[in-house]
């Protein structure tokens, strides 16, 4: 529109201010650059647009809004729409407002489903969906004890997990018979049900609810399901489903879905043209979308539209690939996880002990993946899901176990890396040439690709490496998008500065909150700095999982206990001690490749009882849990064998004892074999020993596994200071300069000049620094203290080990055990496989 020879911006009134209209708002902002539009935003919330996929992270202070518009734009926030005239071409608000409007675009979202139960208006119940919401279940959970969630799904968790933040004992009811049922088959929700059951939460699936019931006050009290069992809940929250927000578009005559949702054409257009709907309002294809990576391409197509009317620009579906932290447990699906209906090929393997399972759906050819799940270890997620529809570079159980890993550059140009933004690794190789990006975050910027669930930045550093080391430009070995160092920097700056605080370190050396990469990272550090207990104060949130109770976490929510044995030599009084603690709590006893007795089936709230039976007995934490020292394996050595040359039991304790709880970026292995027969396979440990007639040779970097590595001869014939003289160095040398969760035979291969500069370094002093790895060592030496014991002695540590925090001393029903060989096991748990199946 033209007034006296200058043009009038046309109007915009987006309705609904969540996640889809803030990105619709901002791409048009980006490429209105005549200024052809004045946009409206009308948000019913308080507040501004938030990242509604980190909400649970609200409880923990963090900041979610969105970066504001601009005053170019006005948002009217706490006001909502009332009526739509589309004749008139204007809407109605509730504070009496008419906006007119050229263009309308209906962001309105959805609202949580609360089924027609009795007890569903009671006080105490609740859902799941805003920031007030969250608020109120905050507010309302002070002095009560015990919540639950109706709805297994991924949000329904994430409020199941902030119940329990909240300090109560949380509990999950899903109808179908597993968690997450629309992003997990059926071994992968299992999977998760015993990571979510090991951390405390009761899970309920299978089975529906009938109603909710008061108690003497009137308020909610308790979840009936319909097989007449009951659950404690003070607070009730519910999040099974969604349901569109598509009344507005219904009483002004516009189109909806039989179930709800406005219906759009694919470019995201109404029945009427001047009025679009984009988000989870929206009824596209049949389908209502709940992801933000969706619902970010409606937005863009719709500004596509309204910059160019003639614009092409259509939505063509989305991956629904998602993958997150549930609790500490990694979860992914791709493609299409449930492809083996359709007659694809399934390879599926299971670990229950390290709670992992993997499932890859192919092709009848075994050529073309389709689809997959991942718990327990999503590491391969973003190589995978880049093959999704295309051809297999490897095998598929290579691909499963990460034995073809796709390097950036391989990748084809139409590939999808970041289906949040739709961004292909053309677009991102392109930007990096064009706009001379050198880093994620701003490869981030300039492209959005990981601005949304984060899930693809590992595959995006992957293509930028790719690219900078193509031009020939030194790439960055950032550790996370938190910290523009690497492992080993910022080692050095809290050795350095003194750091002893992660919320420190990030104040003055990163940026934003952390994340699953670098507060475990972080807390390996500080752990190897000698920064005390690992359970004390801020350092117990960094910690990974088996950290956390100072033992394994075991598939059906129990934990096992390992009492340090050094070098496999055991007294009959201490063994007959194992042996009665076993009887006594009931445990599964296995003697373990590294000449330790492991203990299965202890409950949480048990351990410190079988602590303080083994420490009384003059035992010690073993570190299975820890990134750190496992075991010094030994024959009997000279002191037994025919054949010994040296005493390689002797050896093997005075290591063991040096070197435990010695924090590392990855476990440590260690063998000493009395000769050359080398029945303690030292040549397949972190650092091994073998005897010789004038002493000891050392080989160092070896490691058995998946992928195992021969160790290196490091130096021969080494007197016994000598030998610790050099195992010290190298131990320390590695500490200091590995990456994160890299084995010494990893970084040993990835060592500039290798085994000959790893001698320059520990037996020449080419650095200077020897003084410094000696004197590092000696104050772990001196410094060591049992985490076992230390833990007994602080309330506040012990305070952890609970099954209920509202009823300390009650076991976790869920548990159960049967007898197969005279010995516990747990109940209805497959064992361990790798298999191809033909549907």
């Amino acid at each position: 529109m033209a007034v006296g020879g200058e043009a009038t911006p046309e109007r915009l009134v987006v309705v609904g201010h969540g996640p889809a209209a803030h990105r619709l708002v901002e791409a048009l902002r980006e490429r209105d650059t005549a200024g052809a539009w004045k946009v409206t935003v009308v948000g019913e919330e308080p507040r501004t647009a938030y990242d509604r996929v980190a909400l649970t992270t609200h409880l923990e202070g963090a900041d979610l809004a969105y970066p504001p518009h601009g005053d170019e734009v006005t948002v009217l926030t706490g006001e909502r729409v009332v009526s739509i005239d589309r004749e008139a071409r204007a809407v109605t608000t509730s504070a009496g407002r008419v906006l007119g409007y050229d263009a309308l675009v209906l962001a309105t979202g959805s609202a949580p489903f609360v089924p027609p139960v009795e007890g569903k208006d009671l006080p105490g119940v609740f859902v799941y969906r805003t920031i007030e919401d969250l608020d109120a279940i905050r507010a309302y959970a002070e002095g009560r004890s015990s919540g639950a969630v109706i709805g297994g799904g991924l949000l329904g968790l994430e409020a199941a997990r902030a119940i329990q933040g909240l300090g109560l004992a949380s509990g999950v009811v899903e109808v179908a018979p597993w968690l997450m049922p629309r992003q997990l088959d059926e071994g992968g929700g299992a999977m998760l049900r015993r990571h979510i059951e090991a951390l405390d939460m009761a899970v309920h699936a299978g089975t529906p609810m009938s109603r909710l019931a008061a108690g003497e006050d009137g308020a909610v009290a308790k979840v009936v399901l319909q097989d007449g069992s009951e659950i404690d809940a003070q607070v009730v929250v519910f999040s099974a489903g969604i349901r569109p927000r598509d009344e507005l578009a219904r009483e002004c005559g516009l189109k909806v879905g039989e179930r709800g949702g406005v219906v759009v054409d694919a470019a995201c257009r109404t029945e009427d043209p001047d009025v679009y709907a984009i988000g989870e309002c929206a009824l596209i294809g049949g389908m209502v979308y709940g992801l933000v990576g969706p619902c970010f391409s409606m937005a863009e197509v719709v500004v596509d539209h309204l910059l160019d009317g003639d614009s092409s620009a259509s939505f063509e579906g989305a991956d629904l690939s998602t993958k997150l932290k549930l609790m500490g447990v990694d979860v992914a699906s791709f493609g299409d996880p449930f492809a083996d209906a359709a007659g694809a090929l399934g390879v599926t393997y299971t670990d229950p002990v390290a709670g992992v399972y993997k499932r890859l759906l192919v092709s009848d050819d075994a050529r073309t993946l389709l689809g997959g799940v991942l718990v327990g270890d999503a590491e391969s997620y973003s190589t995978l899901r880049a093959y999704v529809g295309g051809t297999l570079p490897g095998a598929p159980e290579q691909m499963l176990f990460g034995g073809t890993e796709a390097a950036g550059g391989d990748l084809p140009g139409a590939t999808v890396i970041c289906s949040c933004n739709n961004v292909t690794a053309e677009k991102i190789r392109c930007d990096i040439a064009e706009h001379e990006l050198r880093d994620v975050p701003a490869v981030k910027s300039c492209t959005r690709a990981g601005s949304s669930c984060g899930s693809c930045v590992p595959l995006v550093k992957k293509l930028l490496d790719a690219e900078l080391a193509a031009a020939g430009i030194e790439v960055s070995k950032a550790i996370c998008e938190h910290f523009a160092y690497s492992r080993a920097e910022l080692f050095d700056i809290i050795r350095v500065r003194g750091i002893t605080a992660f919320s420190r370190l990030i104040a003055e050396h990163g940026t934003g909150r952390g994340c699953d990469i670098c507060k475990p990272t972080v807390a390996s550090i500080l752990a190897s700095l000698g920064n005390g207990h690992v359970l004390k104060g801020e350092q117990a949130a960094l910690q990974d999982t088996n950290d956390h109770f100072l033992a394994n976490m075991q598939k059906n929510g129990t934990y096992s206990v390992v009492p340090r044995i050094p070098g496999g030599e055991i007294t009959p009084e201490r063994l007959i001690v194992i042996g009665e603690v076993a009887r006594d709590y009931g445990l599964y006893t296995k003697i373990t490749g590294g000449q330790r007795i492991d203990l299965f089936g202890a409950r949480v709230e048990q351990l410190p009882q079988i602590w303080k039976r083994l420490v009384d007995a003059g035992f010690e934490s073993g570190h299975a849990y820890g990134k750190s020292l496992r075991t010094v394996k030994s024959c009997v050595g000279s002191t037994w064998c025919r054949y010994g040359v040296q005493d390689s039991v002797g050896m093997a304790i005075r290591l063991e004892l040096r070197y435990r709880g010695l924090r590392a970026p990855h476990k440590l292995k260690s063998a000493v074999s009395g000769c050359a027969r080398e029945c303690a396979e030292a040549q397949s440990k972190d650092f091994g020993v073998i005897a010789t007639e004038k002493g000891w040779n050392l080989y160092l970097a070896g490691n058995g596994g998946m992928r195992p590595r021969h160790a290196d001869l490091f130096a021969t014939d080494l007197t016994d200071e000598q030998l610790i003289t050099c195992i010290d160095r190298f131990l320390m040398f590695y500490i200091r300069t590995a990456d994160r969760l890299q084995r010494t035979s990893v970084w040993m291969e990835g060592l500039e000049g290798g085994l000959d500069y790893l001698r320059e370094v520990v037996l020449e002093d080419r650095l200077g620094i020897c003084a410094e790895l000696d004197a590092a060592m000696d104050r772990h030496v001196t410094d060591y203290s049992d985490e076992w014991d230390d833990a007994l002695n602080d309330p506040e540590v012990l305070s952890r080990f609970v099954s209920f925090v509202n009823a300390p001393e009650t076991p976790d029903p869920s548990i159960a055990f049967e007898v197969e060989r005279d010995q516990i096991k747990p109940v209805l748990v497959a064992g361990t496989s790798l298999e191809v199946i033909s549907k």
